[in-house]
């Protein structure tokens, strides 16, 4: 028995035609869509609410939590709004949840003039700097906990956490799963590339995202249930749940953001056939970052990348045998035959209209 979730980031254009980021976009502008949102009191105590009570719904603002000389949360730079699922048994139910969690943030979004874009690293701002600069309190706060020490990457990168677990797994069995995933994460993420732009214009290769930020956070996160567990590594591979429905997933953090679901359920897929596989037996406690940015680089021209891809792909399919999600692979096939992915086709949409903004204007066409 699986269980599924996606928590899925999305950008947005303002009423100007401009990326809302921190530079010029507030907590306020954001949470006026939040407020407008509605709250599903069935949904807990599966989804996680935290401390700073910022993330009360299935949506809740994406940013920098600001503190006073104390434990007070005084603001929150902003990046975007994420979106989680519930937890489901099932692919479909989760692509479902989230598409239709999608639809009404857009339509509550446009009465502030607001609009979703498909951006996976921020095109104009490629380093966020807090202002005011950090307090004493922060600057503690940050040097406790080393994937903290990230936020500049995390502020400015955009993707989804794609979240699965499996019934009766051991602890030993789901930190291996992670191992897995870490290792030949380089092969899975190009499916998913669509960040070809970099501090307002191209970008020379297909994943910005991926070419500066793996390697430095965890390509896969496994939860789990005691301290001794914990496997110590810079980024973290393993994780205490914070919540009991968080014990034994796995997150696979490491793939662009895609406007198109379908290809979620393609990479959640994925990521069950690899649970199952027993024959690809590379293991990794941290990601491989020279990899991740010939992967960011190449894509699928890498002959390597290219290869490593086809064979997890025939694995999984292997894997699956008989299990009717093996058709949501599909679109998987079709990118690796053309050898193409999303980052292609904004790369040709940006020479035609030399606009990043009219681009990524052109992106959740749903």
């Amino acid at each position: 028995m699986f269980f599924f979730g996606i928590e899925h980031e999305v950008a947005f254009l303002n009423k100007e035609g401009k990326f809302a980021d921190f530079s010029h976009t507030k907590f306020a502008d954001f949470n006026q869509i939040i407020e407008m949102l509605p709250t599903y009191p069935s949904d807990y105590p599966q989804l996680r609410v935290g401390d700073a009570g910022i993330k009360m719904k299935r949506w809740y603002i994406e940013g920098f939590e600001r503190f006073a000389d104390s434990d007070e949360v005084i603001d929150c730079h902003v990046k975007g709004i994420e979106i989680r699922t519930t937890i489901h048994s099932n692919i479909q139910g989760a692509i479902t949840e989230l598409s239709e969690s999608f639809h009404l943030l857009r339509e509550v979004a446009a009465n502030f003039d607001l609009s979703p874009v498909l951006v996976s690293f921020n095109p104009y701002n490629p380093v966020f700097e807090p202002q005011p600069p950090l307090n004493d309190y922060e600057v503690k706060q940050l040097e406790a906990y080393p994937d903290e020490q990230t936020a500049n990457i995390h502020m400015v990168s955009y993707g989804p956490d794609l979240n699965i677990s499996m019934a009766n797994l051991s602890p030993e069995d789901v930190i291996d799963v992670g191992k897995k995933l870490t290792y030949y994460s380089p092969y899975i993420v190009p499916f998913s590339y669509s960040s070809p732009f970099y501090n307002g214009g191209l970008w020379d290769g297909l994943s910005v995202r991926t070419f500066i930020r793996t390697g430095k956070r965890p390509a896969a996160l496994v939860f789990i249930h005691k301290q001794e567990q914990l496997i110590n590594s810079i980024p973290s591979l393993t994780k205490i749940a914070r919540i009991p429905s968080e014990i034994g997933r796995i997150e696979f953090k490491a793939c662009d953001s895609c406007d198109d679901f379908l290809i979620y359920a393609a990479l959640l897929t994925l990521l069950k056939g690899l649970i199952l596989d027993e024959t690809l037996l590379g293991r990794a406690t941290v990601p491989d970052a020279g990899l991740h940015q010939l992967s960011a680089k190449q894509g699928f021209d890498n002959e390597d990348i290219f290869g490593n891809a086809t064979k997890i792909l025939q694995a999984v399919e292997v894997a699956l045998g008989d299990d009717p999600d093996v058709h949501y692979l599909t679109p998987l096939k079709v990118l690796l035959a053309n050898r193409k992915t999303r980052s292609h086709e904004l790369i040709e949409m940006f020479h035609h209209l030399s606009s990043i903004e009219e681009v990524i204007r052109q992106t959740y066409q749903v």
